[in-house]
């Protein structure tokens, strides 16, 4: 068995799975240097979660915090995200190359438009369901059943 483990991978992928993390990088993608309160202030969760959620990103590699005097600012890196994309496009190339190989398959192909056999004719199936309920007889005549503990109608 193959025993693959790049720790700072596995870090990043997982600091990448919450959608809270991955909102909070799309904020320091568009403004770099936000302070921790600037960067809570648009989510309806605490500051001590926002917190938590920065923890696990300054973890994985992708944030780097500063603080100056109180203030503490968060700031992106790039080296894990990277090594995350390094690793995704290896499989994006294998699995171009096999979506290549597919189209190229298909668009070599004639595919008829029509069925060069024709197709047999289904049995009539009502009528058959008629002759099976005209061979049960009529259902006036047969007795209903009551349920336990009732009389039966007259």
């Amino acid at each position: 068995m193959v025993k693959y483990r790049n720790e700072t991978l596995d870090r990043t992928f997982a600091a990448l799975s919450d959608p809270t993390r991955r909102a909070l990088l799309a904020r320091l993608g568009e403004r770099d240097g936000l302070s921790v309160s600037e960067l809570a202030a648009p989510f309806p969760v605490s500051l001590p979660a926002i917190m938590k959620h920065l923890d696990v990103l300054t973890d994985a590699g992708l944030i780097v915090r500063e603080k100056t005097g109180r203030t503490v600012s968060c700031r992106l890196t790039a080296q894990p995200m990277e090594q995350a994309m390094n690793w995704l496009n290896r499989y994006a190339q294998f699995w171009s190359e096999k979506f290549d190989r597919l189209a190229a398959f298909v668009e070599e192909e004639t595919w008829p438009t029509q069925p060069s056999t024709p197709i047999p004719a289904q049995p009539n199936v009502q009528a058959n369901v008629r002759a099976s309920r005209s061979r049960a007889g009529s259902a006036h005549g047969r007795r209903k059943s009551t349920p336990p503990g009732r009389k039966p109608r007259s």
